[in-house]
């Protein structure tokens, strides 16, 4: 009996996302998928091309990593500088970082949430995709749309408030700030916060009544367990900015607590693949197979004991009932999670902005090279990022490593495309709302592939060449 090649269907591009990748489903002779990979097909080299620059120009170049999370990468970047200096923050210095990450958290999360995802759960999975995107769900919702562009707008100008810039801020240093809050700008800041307060509850209702009217679709949509990092405080409150390392096992255990983000090597492995410029990342204890982990809004509800605020604990609360004292595992509940972050962060603005001393002008303090190494970390919008500088004694970086929380991510995004597609695809009646749902997965983890991707080992280049007729006349691999 003759080999039956097998199939295949291509998703390119994934759209809805930030940065450029695709999707390959392989079928069986049934039309079934018997399996699915996600490829991310774009490469940045931040990390080579760092290496001879001083280790201070980092918090200058690495905003410029990504448009849609600058200052994650600036926060981690200068942590990693204050560790080579030995020095901590300025106090107001502190408070104005703690208030442009929460803003920038804001804005990312409502970027995923009504401009990328919600056209889904508002138009519908089976809608037609010329009109199934953010131009449809203003003609259709007009003010849901606007609110999404407004609570974007408001994270984003808590940066542009302090620093002068909306996107790749400046003025986040190595002990501190280079620019203080004026008293006019404070208060105009807090006059948004009853509107954004609002519109961070209408998206809450949004996902939550989508969630109640499909609740067989939601509870098996990519469900699946892993183990998940994320960065807490003290009493294991949930910490976007500073606290340390929480590790939970798939069942609810605990794994390691309160781990110093400064040790991040010594339970953080990673591993090249042949088909992703991504790499896969495990949690090192229990080796490759077995210690596949998740970051991101889902993980740190997953690993966290409580928020910080009245509002978002109260939601808290319900999301934890919903894995009825288990983590929750259900990937689709990335957009709960990352709604009740919002509502989180908007509460911690108001208290920020209403603490004492937050248009202080004592905000930088001021260092020199002391040490040949700095780890920086963060709680990004997309998870748990790491910034590790080695430096020689003139403070030349010779090393640089990035370790993103969308490649943290990669095992568990090629899982869900596998889980997803198996359940929807269907080769022999093929239909493109059943590709939207293979894309949705993705898109529940809000990848931003353009600032994750570098490769530990060696990605294969295929080069080809065809004649006119479309013939191949050579090949040639590297």
């Amino acid at each position: 009996m003759d080999k039956v090649e097998p199939k295949k269907i291509l998703i390119s591009p994934v759209t809805r996302i930030e940065g450029h990748a695709k999707i390959t489903l392989q079928l069986d002779d049934k039309g079934e998928v018997s399996d699915a990979r996600f490829h991310v097909n774009e490469f940045r080299g931040f990390e080579t091309f760092c290496q001879g620059r001083l280790y201070t120009e980092m918090p200058t170049i690495t905003p410029r990593i990504c448009g849609i999370c600058p200052v994650s990468h600036t926060i981690a970047s200068v942590k990693a500088c204050e560790m080579i200096q030995g020095i901590r923050p300025a106090h107001t210095g502190h408070l104005l970082r703690k208030l442009m990450h929460l803003g920038q958290n804001i804005s990312s999360h409502a970027l995923s949430f009504f401009h990328l995802s919600s056209p889904d759960f508002l138009l519908g999975y089976d809608a037609d995709p010329a009109v199934r995107n953010i131009i449809g769900l203003a003609q259709q919702f007009p003010d849901i749309a606007r609110r999404g562009i407004r609570l974007r707008q408001f994270g984003q100008e808590i940066s542009e408030r302090i620093t002068g810039k909306k996107i790749h801020a400046m003025g986040i240093v190595p002990g501190g700030m280079s620019f203080p809050l004026t008293e006019e700008n404070r208060k105009a800041l807090l006059a948004w916060i009853p509107e954004v307060l609002e519109t961070a509850r209408i998206g809450i209702g949004i996902i939550r009544r989508f969630q109640e009217e499909h609740q067989e679709m939601v509870g098996s949509f990519a469900n699946f367990p892993t183990h998940y990092l994320g960065t807490v405080g003290p009493e294991g409150e949930l910490d976007l900015y500073e606290g340390n390392l929480r590790f939970m096992h798939a069942d609810g255990t605990i794994l390691q607590d309160q781990v110093p983000p400064e040790q991040y090597l010594q339970w953080i492995g990673e591993r090249s693949v042949s088909w992703s410029y991504l790499t896969y990342p495990y949690y090192k204890p229990l080796g490759f197979e077995e210690g596949r982990y998740r970051v991101g809004p889902l993980a740190r509800l997953n690993v966290a004991s409580r928020m910080k605020t009245p509002k978002a604990q109260e939601e808290f609360l319900r999301f934890k009932a919903i894995g009825d004292g288990q983590p929750v595992h259900g990937t689709f509940y990335y957009h709960y999670a990352r709604l009740i972050e919002t509502l989180g962060s908007i509460e911690q603005i108001e208290q920020l902005l209403h603490h004492p001393d937050i248009t202080s002008t004592d905000i930088q303090l001021h260092g020199r090279w002391n040490y040949p190494e700095g780890i920086g970390h963060s709680e990004a919008p997309r998870g748990t990022l790491f910034h590790h500088y080695v430096t020689n004694d003139s403070g030349q970086l010779q090393k640089v490593n990035l370790l993103i929380a969308t490649g943290q991510n990669n095992p568990a995004m090629n899982r869900a495309v596998l889980e997803v597609a198996k359940q929807y695809v269907k080769g022999d009646a093929l239909q493109e709302e059943m590709l939207n749902r293979v894309e949705s997965a993705i898109r529940c983890y809000d990848p931003c592939l353009s600032c994750s991707t570098h490769a530990l080992g060696q990605m294969p280049m295929v080069v080809e060449v065809y004649d006119a007729e479309g013939r191949l006349l050579n090949s040639r691999t590297r």
